[in-house]
């Protein structure tokens, strides 16, 4: 009897033994997935990261609501790029372009931050995030416009009032600003020569300043003001605004101007040395908004002159097409085909 209860002692032993490795095991096992889904590296996990992580994970209802993440990136080049990896698994191609660009960065100037603000929910079309009003209906009679704000580093088109696009710009850098207030687009070139250094190449250039060379065209956007005047766009960006604005119309001979292009307009200050005004979405997913009151207190002293411009562009266009049927010779209709 003795013995057949010893022999029942040892085994409930050994299975409580293998009962508590087991669970020990899971338990690491479980610690290695929260530590890896979090997307530190591994020389960055702590002995309270598992703990941190849970305190500092975004709740589903607020991912499915739009609010914004941190992705915080390391000083040292080799562990940057190491994150990178990190980055590219977890965001397709169209999605890292959509971060990089709530960030004002193109691929190139990628880690010119320490942090990326990135959309729970991500939107690759970027308008989930507009920080322009959906509609202005200050603008219903105005069919084309395009709009930068300094303050944001951003830009925004309308059509009859209804915003169609937006996205990042790099403008003027401190010392030479880009120039506030309305103008209208005049000449394009696919591929234009910097008037500062000729070794600057602008692709899609569309000129709003004739006189003083400004206007809008790809080129690298670090994540703040940094051209000399110009608008810098994403390539994407630049080439829909090329095909998207009107240009002017001149007389003959080029000497003056007949009508002018789609209405431009240049605002707000931008706070130099400042926190950059994106990284506020982290705290208040609508810091960059721009109220509907504000755009047409800006707006309104302005449509008068661009619907001016804009019935007085169409005239003169109906006017060369005219011209130019009237010069095409007509067929003799004794002679003219079945």
């Amino acid at each position: 009897m003795k013995n057949s209860f010893f022999k029942k002692t040892i085994l409930y032993t050994l299975l409580l033994s293998l009962f508590l490795v087991s669970c020990k095991k899971d338990k690491e096992k479980i610690s290695d997935q929260s530590t890896s889904s979090s997307g530190t590296l591994p020389h960055e996990a702590k002995s309270d990261s598992v703990k941190k992580e849970v305190k500092e994970s975004i709740p589903p209802a607020m991912q499915e609501n739009g609010f914004y993440n941190a992705f915080i990136l390391p000083k040292d080049k080799k562990l940057r790029d190491s994150l990178y990896s990190v980055f590219s698994k977890k965001y397709n191609e169209r999605e890292r372009y959509a971060i990089l660009a709530l960030n004002r960065l193109d691929s190139k100037n990628r880690w010119n931050a320490d942090t990326l603000v990135v959309p729970a929910k991500i939107d690759t079309t970027l308008m989930s995030y507009s920080p322009f009003p959906m509609q202005l209906d200050v603008l219903s009679e105005v069919k084309k416009f395009v709009i930068f704000s300094y303050e944001i580093q951003a830009y925004g088109v309308y059509s009859n009032g209804a915003l169609v696009k937006w996205g990042p710009t790099s403008m003027g850098k401190k010392s030479a600003q880009t120039t506030r207030g309305l103008t209208f687009a005049n000449w394009k070139k696919k591929l234009a020569i910097s008037t500062v250094k000729s070794e600057w190449k602008l692709p899609y250039n569309f000129n709003i300043h004739n006189s003083g060379g400004i206007g809008w065209h790809q080129y690298d956007l670090p994540g703040y003001p940094a051209s000399h005047s110009c608008l810098r766009l994403l390539l994407n960006d630049a080439k829909w605004l090329y095909n998207y604005a009107d240009t002017w119309i001149l007389n003959p001979g080029g000497a003056t101007t007949k009508a002018k292009g789609t209405a431009v307009m240049v605002f707000g200050d931008y706070k130099w040395g400042g926190r950059k005004p994106w990284r506020k979405l982290l705290s208040d997913p609508n810091a960059n908004n721009i109220s509907v009151e504000e755009m047409n207190t800006l707006l309104k002293p302005n449509v008068e002159k661009m619907l001016y411009e804009q019935t007085n562009r169409e005239k003169v266009a109906d006017s060369i097409k005219l011209a130019k049927m009237a010069e095409s010779p007509v067929e003799d209709s004794e002679t003219a085909p079945n």
